[in-house]
């Protein structure tokens, strides 16, 4: 049988365009982002001037980016559900996006099983799933063409950079000194350290809720351990500050789960915006530091959501004598 020959012509469109990238990062100067922990405001007067009592709420680029993550969920959400109700009036076999998330989530279940045991899946899976889904479309979001590029001008109030007139109130944002600065429409809401912290707060907060579930009062026991404290005076006080420390323990999670999310994406701005500064126009490392941060958000959701799974997991199984006398 003869065989066909292979034409590689996806290897000519990617030297075509490393070359147009070249050509456009030798001929049109990047300007470097500027680099800002908190979310920049759209607008600059309050959309509310008194938000439940915290002072002025404003409207910054994270808030657009958290409305199109969710659309975008609810809108594979409804192809998914249509896609697996026409396969269950046709042959039952999935396709497409159905197919696909199908085999995720039957996945994620698994997982969930295999450590949770199966009678706490269904109530510990929805929250393992929501998150890890969540987070993921958070992440990847940002990656796309436009994120953290096209946006409005502000004065800048220190070093700026010049614009050129495109069409009506359209400008061109290019290198050089000027007099404004750039707030992105788009900003990837897992860089916002308030987007992290709620989503910390909840797996913390349900993780205990699930634990109350499971054991009733007893769970209490494991922060203020007071049973052998009349019986053991020694061990019973070790018990006690030992039950402190679970206090801190759980607390310390909220730090960590926000500051491990934030850090890592926003260190890849970071990463990103200062290669691009030092090698100017050669555009083959920005684009692999594009799939390099393509690999974090991808790890970082699966890490956000297997802790909360395996905490809440945790929260389930009884500890030290209640364990031993469940036995």
């Amino acid at each position: 049988m003869e065989q066909k020959k292979r034409r590689p012509w996806r290897r000519w469109v990617v030297l075509v365009l490393l070359i147009f990238g070249f050509w456009m990062g030798r001929n049109f100067n990047p300007v470097m982002p500027e680099i800002t922990v908190a979310p920049e405001k759209l607008i600059e007067e309050p959309i509310i001037e008194n938000f439940l009592g915290t002072g002025p709420l404003y409207l910054v680029n994270t808030l657009p980016t958290l409305v199109v993550t969710l659309a975008l969920i609810l809108v594979m959400s409804y192809f998914t559900n249509r896609s697996l109700k026409k396969s269950q009036r046709t042959d039952l076999v999935p396709q497409g996006i159905g197919n696909a998330m199908e085999a995720i989530l039957e996945m994620l279940y698994n997982l969930t099983e295999g450590s949770a045991g199966t009678k706490w899946v269904k109530t510990i899976f929805p929250w393992f799933a929501t998150i890890l889904v969540y987070v993921l479309f958070a992440n990847l979001l940002k990656l796309l063409p436009g994120f953290e590029t096209i946006g409005v001008l502000h004065h800048a109030t220190g070093e700026g950079y010049q614009t050129v007139p495109l069409s009506g109130n359209w400008y061109l944002y290019v290198a050089g000194e000027g007099e404004y600065v750039l707030a992105p429409f788009f900003r990837g809401v897992s860089v916002d350290l308030n987007f992290t912290l709620a989503l910390a707060l909840i797996s913390v907060l349900m993780t205990q809720v699930i634990g109350v579930r499971a054991q009733g009062g007893a769970y209490w026991s494991k922060f203020f351990n007071t049973r052998r404290m009349f019986k053991v005076p020694f061990f019973g006080a070790m018990d006690f500050l030992v039950g402190l420390l679970e206090i801190i323990s759980e607390l310390s999670k909220i730090l960590s789960f926000a500051f491990r999310l934030f850090g890592n994406m926003f260190a890849g701005i970071v990463l990103v915006a200062v290669v691009v500064g030092l090698i100017g126009g050669i555009s083959i490392i920005p684009a692999m530091l594009m799939l390099f941060e393509l690999f974090v958000g991808l790890i970082q959701a699966f890490v956000f959501g297997m802790l909360t799974m395996v905490f809440m997991a945790q929260a389930t199984q009884g500890h030290g004598e209640e364990h031993a006398e469940a036995h």
